[in-house]
């Protein structure tokens, strides 16, 4: 049996009582519906004898004159149609401004964008990475980024700033080439949102954040969380002076991690090489997951492995014995543990695992400050 085609089940009038039912427009009415190969028109007329609102004050007055060729604003799409409102802008005589562009209840100011659409990228970019959205919905990346750059700025309009005493500031990777935003959650117990978004991850980027907060707002901050990038630690030093700076566990098990896959990832190569049997094939998840996490045949191979003399199962068993870094609760002690670790791992003559101590050691207040903060703070609840 031979499907329909979607342009005869989706009518004109369908798309007109949908709209209707779904977006009302004030003062406005939806007009006739046109398919144009794999996109949808739909015209937009003023209701009879309605006055326009002036595009800076919002006062009502009458027509000065119309656009002659209409204007196309993006809508949410339809049934895989991309759709577009068709209006000819007006413009209105207001008593107070003059002649002013007339203001439109579904897009501001000069976008060609609707701000139903604006929400509803906005809104899968929290399910899906950005580039993927843009694909999906036959748009740009940077139109979903200045859609969510929009809804954050409406957020920050109608919400209080005041009264924040922790923050997370992180990078989110959102193209390939390196390229990142920087985010700025509010972390405080109980409330946690979304503050800032901006391009890059440079002092610079950082830096805006701050100066959109101000300085009496930045001093009621008490604890920021972040990873260890260096522009970050610069800003925060400089701007938070008073704060205390927590790196988390999230971040330093993250870059441990990366240390225990390298050396695996080395060692089976060597393996393979020399002729020798490949034990270390398909066993990435066996070192990195927690024991709680793993299957039963990930459970059984580890087991097996950890019979052999390799460099893998000595970074392994280094990086099982961290783990008891972070049952201390004493800032003291949690120190004294931490410098007896980073003595022995040093010992190991793993090059990745020496250059984790060497972050450690590096950064060695900033990560005793989450015992300091009672394990309360956490960067990790601003990860993607």
């Amino acid at each position: 049996m031979k499907h329909l085609p979607e342009k005869r089940i989706l009518s004109g009038m369908k798309v007109k009582a949908a709209l209707n039912k779904s977006h009302p427009l004030k003062r406005f009415v939806y007009g006739k519906v046109r398919f144009a190969g794999e996109q949808i028109h739909v015209e937009i007329q003023p209701r009879k004898n309605s006055q326009g609102e002036c595009g800076e004050c919002g006062r009502r007055g009458p027509t000065y004159d119309t656009a002659r060729t209409p204007r196309m604003f993006e809508f949410v799409p339809i049934l895989g149609f991309a759709t577009f409102f068709v209006y000819a802008m007006r413009r209105i005589d207001c008593p107070t401004c003059g002649v002013k562009t007339e203001r439109v209840p579904w897009a501001d100011g000069k976008n060609h964008y609707c701000n139903v659409y604006r929400l509803f990228l906005a809104r899968w970019a929290r399910r899906l990475p950005w580039s993927e959205v843009a694909a999906i919905f036959g748009t740009t990346w940077n139109v979903v980024y200045r859609s969510i750059s929009w809804v954050v700025e409406y957020g920050l309009e109608q919400r209080r700033l005041d009264n924040i005493r922790s923050i997370g500031v992180d990078e989110v990777a959102i193209w390939k080439g390196h390229k990142y935003l920087t985010v700025v959650y509010q972390i405080d117990e109980g409330l946690r949102r979304l503050l800032w978004v901006g391009r890059e991850r440079t002092e610079e980027t950082l830096i805006g954040f701050f100066d959109m907060l101000g300085k009496e707002r930045s001093r009621t901050i008490e604890f920021v969380a972040s990873d260890m990038w260096k522009p970050y630690l610069n800003v925060i030093g400089e701007k938070l002076s008073n704060a205390l700076h927590v790196l988390d566990r999230f971040h330093i098990v993250s870059k441990l991690n990366k240390a225990i896959d390298e050396i695996r990832a080395q060692e089976a190569r060597q393996l393979k090489t020399r002729g020798f049997e490949p034990v270390l094939k398909r066993t990435r998840w066996c070192f990195l997951k927690r024991p709680e996490n793993m299957t039963e045949n990930q459970t059984l191979k580890l087991n097996d492995i950890l019979q052999y003399n390799l460099r893998t199962v000595r970074a392994y068993l280094l990086k099982e014995s961290f783990d008891a870094f972070w049952t201390y609760t004493s800032p003291y002690w949690a120190g004294w543990y931490l410098d007896k670790w980073c003595a022995r791992a040093m010992k190991s003559r793993l090059a990745p695992i020496k250059k984790f101590v060497g972050t450690l050691r590096e950064h060695r207040e900033l990560l005793l400050n989450w015992f300091k903060a009672k394990k309360e703070i956490s960067s990790g609840v601003v990860e993607p």
